[in-house]
């Protein structure tokens, strides 16, 4: 794909994000959630809810997935400070790696603005909490979808050995889709949270795909 059909990718699949935000805002708005809260396209949610059940065997597995991210992502930051220290300079840093942080920066700064601007609560009050929390989009699923899919684009560079590189990235894949499909049947979002999830996710990656194009130049 070219670099300004990445570009364009990113914006639509930005665009598309921001008019699902309003869907769940404003249609079908009904107090489903525990506490009366308030969710939007609430028959859709409701009836995935409703069949799909609590399944939190696939919470505590995508939780897991959860910290081998976070280990993969301090993995590539540890590859960054290992090439300061031996190239004594941060102009001799892989500029991979800055595009990488760079994201990372990113997808802290959307987990912390959902987190005070609410879209949705979640279907059920977790273990341990008095009241739902905040669940749009899913962050377990962004976290792991870019972090994932960030990696798959850079193994090549980091990993020589073919073999072993296609199996990381199959790997990889796996997580991204066993995070999507196990967060939803744990019973812990809505339908509508991993859908953003997803479409945000596809947003940065698309982003962090064409930023590479430039940075490689």
């Amino acid at each position: 794909m070219k670099r300004q059909s990445k570009f364009i990718m990113a914006g639509v699949s930005g665009l598309m994000f921001v008019i699902w935000i309003l869907l769940v805002r404003t249609v079908d708005v009904d107090s489903i959630g525990p506490e009366g809260t308030r969710v939007g396209l609430s028959h859709i949610n409701k009836s995935v809810s409703d069949s799909l059940g609590q399944r939190l065997f696939w919470y505590d597995a995508t939780e897991v997935l959860g910290i081998i991210a976070i280990l993969v992502a301090a993995a590539f930051a540890f590859t960054g400070l290992v090439q300061l220290i031996k190239r004594k300079s941060l102009s001799k840093v892989d500029k991979e790696i800055f595009a990488l942080g760079g994201l990372y920066i990113i997808v802290i700064g959307l987990y912390a603005l959902f987190e005070v601007v609410v879209i949705n609560f979640r279907p059920v009050i977790m273990q341990g909490e008095e009241h739902p929390e905040a669940s749009f989009p899913s962050s377990h699923t962004m976290l792991i979808c870019v972090v994932m899919g960030s990696t798959i684009m850079l193994l090549d560079k980091y990993i020589k050995n073919n073999s072993l590189c296609n199996a990381l990235k199959i790997l990889c894949a796996i997580i991204m889709v066993v995070t999507v499909v196990g967060r939803l049947v744990s019973g812990v979002h809505w339908f509508t949270d991993i859908i953003g999830g997803v479409i945000i996710s596809v947003a940065l990656l698309a982003l962090f795909s064409g930023i590479l194009d430039v940075v490689r130049d």
